[in-house]
């Protein structure tokens, strides 16, 4: 399907017409206050930036997205399969009280909360049905991919709102590609384990290295988890790094992008 770039003054972000019905963005680096490494739209609260610097970018890109950046709920992740049911209650975790617990993933039924997950690699994937009304978000590393996390959230969206898996529609975002995820034998080993013989078309192997697709791997999850409408982003984190944050290409000096998304207050 193709996703779109939205461009507001200097603020960039991307979102996938898949999940029109409902606000939501992947974010890139442009068009916040941030300084330094961190230039410019640092979206990450533990990256060593200004306080006010953060809540200012979130001000901007919930100016353009339409979202309240005090209605955020933000994951403490620690890249499992943990998906977590929140609410308005929750609303401010992350970005004004702390995060407590770890999860990977958010799901939610209540208008104006707007699920927030990291990544500067990772694979970020946003879902929504429109028939429960209900969304979801999922940060995915190859850890998370392995877990199949994707799935799992579609499998809490069905048992807490009723979601039928053909109704959600499932976005994945801007993550490191397969040309660039260089790894060992451990990463290709955990997706054979996970996905059998299914695993063998996002895996080449070049020498002692192998080059992992974990886009495909999440869509295969999805898939196997009966989501039939599934949008991919084309873009490689690790081969634009002047435009998304890439652990891969600057380690730990480096912001973070966010992917959002959130029912409207009228959608109940």
């Amino acid at each position: 399907m193709g996703f779109e770039t939205r461009r507001t003054g200097d603020l960039e972000y991307l979102t996938s017409p898949l999940l029109s019905g409902t606000p939501h963005c992947f974010s890139t680096r442009f068009g916040g206050v941030s300084e330094g490494v961190l230039a410019s739209l640092n979206l990450g609260v533990h990256r060593g930036d200004a306080p006010k610097n953060v809540l200012e970018n979130y001000r901007r890109l919930g100016a353009a997205v339409g979202f309240d950046p005090k209605r955020t709920v933000f994951t403490k992740q620690i890249h499992s399969d943990i998906i977590e049911r929140v609410g308005a209650s929750d609303c401010g975790r992350g970005l004004i009280i702390p995060v407590e617990n770890g999860c990977d993933g958010l799901v939610t039924n209540e208008p104006e909360v707007v699920l927030t997950v990291f990544s500067a690699d990772c694979t970020p994937v946003l879902l929504y049905d429109p028939v429960a009304k209900a969304v979801g978000a999922v940060h995915a590393g190859w850890r998370g991919t392995a877990a199949a996390i994707a799935a799992k959230a579609v499998e809490r969206m069905a048992a807490e709102f009723g979601s039928k898996p053909e109704n959600i529609r499932a976005a994945i975002g801007p993550c490191i590609s397969q040309c660039c995820f260089e790894t060992d034998r451990d990463v290709p080993d955990a997706m054979r384990s996970a996905f059998g013989e299914d695993a063998k078309k996002a895996i080449r192997e070049v020498g002692e290295k192998y080059y992992v697709n974990l886009k495909a791997l999440n869509a295969l999850a999805l898939t196997r988890a009966g989501v039939r409408q599934i949008d991919i982003a084309a873009e490689c984190t690790a081969c634009e790094p002047e435009r998304f944050w890439s652990h891969r290409r600057v380690g730990n000096r480096r912001g973070s992008l966010a992917a959002m998304i959130l029912l409207r207050g009228d959608a109940q």
